[in-house]
């Protein structure tokens, strides 16, 4: 078949590969600018980019896709269906009519639940036990199309944002392959979301890994794992900032909330509004991750001291 894979982060690169290997035609590959990073702002070319560069397919990178230039290029090739996999843009519906197949999308979560941009950190932030992958034919909406096929995927107990984000990519590249098909000689059954069901997930920002010791041990070694690694967790010890990059819950002591409670060889327990977080392994601002074993050797912290 022939198709216009769109996609930008490392989540996109396993589906186009999985595309490729699969032997369809993919005529074209539709990414983000390249954006400028670090101090000296060098311009740095997105992942799908780069995969696509290296399987000798072109690339369009069109600053919105829904400008006339951008859609009559795309018109130029024409596909027979759109795969995308995270692009970040919304699709006007000029595109989504293009193909004769339509537009397809890989979504990181059992759609209707977690639509927009961050449904993999969610997942893990409201301490799910399951999340999945969905096969949807887009419409104009955000993640509002009917769904095609979905894959459960469990989340474990050591499942980080990072994680999890590997085991989803290739959760949704292995069902697109099996799902196109259906979709090619039309057995494809197109389910409607329930909209009753439905619930939207916003950007994750940095202010997001603020933890606020008045929640509980729990959702705090949720929030620690979910945004893992970035932007991660972190709260403040004296006027530094502590990242809390691994943590463990333990019964509460009845300590203030905030205050480090105990310090082990390999660890240290902060009281929280429900149970104490075990901090496992830390960042303190100008140093490097290390387990909690290594900073307290390494810093004066005190049984009484009270973070944040």
């Amino acid at each position: 078949m022939r198709i216009i894979f769109m996609g930008t982060p490392d989540f996109a690169v396993g589906t186009l590969t999985a595309l490729i290997e699969a032997g369809h035609e993919i005529v074209l590959a539709v990414t983000q600018p390249d954006k400028p990073r670090g101090r000296k702002q060098t311009l740095v070319a997105p992942p799908v980019k780069e995969a696509a560069v290296s399987h000798g397919i072109l690339v369009f990178q069109p600053k919105r896709v829904r400008e006339p230039e951008a859609l009559e290029e795309l018109r130029k090739y024409e596909p027979e269906l759109i795969v995308v996999a995270a692009f970040g843009q919304l699709l006007p519906k000029e595109l989504l009519d293009m193909p004769a197949y339509g537009c397809i999308n890989v979504h990181a979560s059992l759609l209707p639940k977690y639509r927009g941009a961050a449904p993999i950190q969610r997942a893990i932030l409201n301490g799910d036990a399951v999340t999945g992958v969905t096969i949807m034919r887009m419409d104009v909406g955000l993640d509002t199309g009917d769904m095609i096929a979905k894959q459960e995927v469990a989340i474990a107990p050591e499942d980080t944002g990072g994680t999890l984000f590997d085991k989803l990519a290739k959760a949704g590249a292995d069902l697109l392959v099996r799902t196109i098909p259906s979709i090619a000689d039309g057995t494809a059954v197109y389910t409607p979301q329930d909209e009753s069901e439905a619930t939207k997930v916003g950007q994750i920002s940095k202010k997001d890994g603020r933890i606020d010791f008045t929640r509980s041990a729990r959702s705090i070694e949720c929030q620690v794992r979910g945004l893992n690694p970035w932007p991660s967790a972190y709260t403040y010890l004296g006027n530094k900032t502590l990242k809390i990059w691994s943590a463990q819950v333990r019964e509460g002591t009845g300590a203030e909330i905030g205050t480090v409670v105990f310090l082990e060889k390999d660890c240290f327990g902060v009281q929280t509004g429900d149970g104490v977080l075990v901090c496992l392994e830390v960042q303190l601002e100008g140093k490097k991750r290390m387990d909690a074993g290594a900073f307290l050797r390494g810093n004066a912290l005190e049984a009484g001291v009270l973070l944040g």
